[in-house]
């Protein structure tokens, strides 16, 4: 957690995923309403009446695309040695996305063909509006080690350092490639890595996933910026997907970037996905005051101390000097800006009673090495929200730029012999 800039809901949104509770923005019924993207530039007419989101463009729709409701994310093991074979995978899995995130079904449909053979699509997303589904993919550092990749890995796709209170479980940490699907309706999103991770079997395997809803930053201006399960907005600050000089600043990668093997990753970006833990229970025994310190907002309007207004311009030396907003802020972090994604979890309880509960954070920036991995550091080590809160789960990947066109294939940079 960090500081940085009339329809009908369906059943499946009510219900949501483990009872989470109704969607924030609910699926409209009818048809799909279309949005453009051009560059980094999307147009959110449409953005919540389930229409489809364009899938191709300079960069990968799911970053500064308008945050959808749900959240399903994967990371994946690769289990094959050909280079063919997973280029292969590659292209099928592009197929597949172009046509779910448009609301079609995957090659020729859930029914109809050869009755002696599984159907092509796995059918519990028929009927259903595209809800904004946006597939982005990414590698990991261990996909480096395959397929004579050794030198084609980016400078700044680093190995994440292990932080002061962190407690990894390995089982939830790392990748080889993730996927993250996001959507309005939770059953499109599972639907979408359902289906990738049947086309990719005997190829890639699912290493660990994760379940989201109630989306804990916006990407939209002027949207109502959205709770964390501790109640209070977060990502008040976060970049907007029509701030294009703040994206190229923070979010693409740039031409001289890296060194020349690193040329593939032009128009990518590099994403940090982090599970943390809320002691929810703890939290809630907490007196008022003092969780308005530690965040540095009051809870009601989320303004930053001594301020009347969420999104007036904070007075860092007002709050507690261990307060989040006053350590994580850009002004206080020689301009370290990161663009957030990042939706809430409830995985049932541990055992004891308590809440298996808190953030699924999903970051996004230029490079890492001055991203996300100081600004951690910092709050790691000082932040007074650590009493509440446990890092349990981490992974980096290396997001390449955009799907072209209908002939392009996700990964082609990175893996195409003419690139």
């Amino acid at each position: 957690m960090t500081e940085t800039q009339g329809s009908t809901p369906s059943r499946r949104a009510v219900i949501g995923w483990g009872g989470a509770g109704v969607a924030l923005g609910a699926v409209a019924a009818g048809g799909a309403v279309a949005m453009t993207r051009t560059g980094s530039d999307l147009d959110p007419v449409g953005a919540d009446a389930g229409g489809a989101v364009e899938f191709h463009g300079a960069h990968q729709a799911g970053i500064a695309t308008p945050v959808q409701d749900r959240l399903h994310f994967a990371a994946f093991d690769v289990k094959t040695d050909d280079r063919d074979e997973f280029v292969r995978m590659l292209k099928d899995w592009t197929a597949a996305a172009r046509r779910m995130t448009a609301g079609k079904e995957v090659g020729e449909g859930a029914y109809g063909g050869l009755p002696e053979a599984p159907p092509d699509d796995t059918g519990e997303a028929l009927g259903l509006n595209p809800s904004r589904l946006t597939l982005t993919i990414g590698f990991g550092p261990s996909l480096f080690d395959r397929f004579g990749l050794q030198d084609r890995r980016p400078a700044a796709l680093v190995d994440l350092p292990r932080f002061p209170g962190d407690n990894l479980d390995r089982s939830r940490t790392g990748g080889d490639l993730c996927v993250q699907a996001c959507a309005d309706d939770p059953q499109v999103a599972v639907h979408a890595i359902r289906n990738l991770a049947r086309i990719g079997f005997g190829k890639v395997a699912v290493r660990w996933s994760q379940l989201g809803f109630g989306k804990t930053s916006s990407t939209t201006p002027d949207a109502h910026t959205p709770r964390n399960l501790f109640g209070f907005k977060d990502g008040t600050r976060n970049i907007a997907g029509t701030e294009t000089g703040r994206l190229k600043k923070f979010v693409w990668v740039g031409d001289g970037d890296g060194g020349a093997n690193d040329a593939w990753m032009n128009g990518g970006s590099y994403l940090v996905a982090r599970r943390i833990r809320m002691n929810v229970e703890t939290w809630d025994r907490t007196p008022l005051q003092e969780q308005e310190d530690i965040f540095g907002r009051d809870k009601g309007e989320g303004a930053p101390v001594g301020r009347p207004k969420e999104h007036d311009e904070p007075f860092l030396k007002a709050m507690k000097p261990d307060a989040h907003v006053r350590l994580s802020h850009p002004d206080a972090n020689n301009g370290i800006t990161i663009l957030r994604r990042g939706y809430s979890f409830t995985d049932g309880t541990d055992g004891l009673g308590r809440l298996d509960a808190g953030l699924f954070f999903l970051a996004y920036q230029r490079d890492p090495r001055n991203g996300f991995i100081p600004l951690q550091r910092k709050l790691a080590a000082h932040d007074a929200l650590n009493e509440y809160i446990q890092h349990v789960g981490s992974a980096v990947f290396a997001i390449p730029p955009g799907v072209r066109d209908a002939h392009d294939w996700w990964g082609r940079t990175l893996l195409s012999e003419e690139a």
